[in-house]
């Protein structure tokens, strides 16, 4: 065989291997997220989702809060709605 077939015949190999594996890109060892029990945890501690629009800017300042906190986006929006309607 020359060179370039021995090439081609190493890719067509490890193309096939990568095919062959059935877990997603970058999972790593993590165990895959169950959407299904996922919402389950969360319909048990009483979340809801909620969807909003809100003005680009003020989504902006809320991740950067949430940033500069070390918190999550939902509960900055948790805290910051409750001390809104508390007020």
């Amino acid at each position: 065989m020359k060179k370039a077939d021995l090439a081609k015949s190493d890719a067509k190999k490890i193309m096939n291997q990568m095919g062959a594996r059935t877990a997603s890109f970058g999972a790593g060892d993590a165990a895959p997220v169950d959407r299904r029990e996922q919402r389950e945890r969360e319909r048990a501690l009483g979340l809801v989702p909620f969807a909003v629009k809100l003005n680009g800017e003020l989504v902006a300042q809320l991740q950067a809060l949430a940033k500069e906190r070390g918190v999550e986006m939902n509960q900055l929006v948790d805290e910051v709605l409750r001390k809104g309607l508390a007020g």
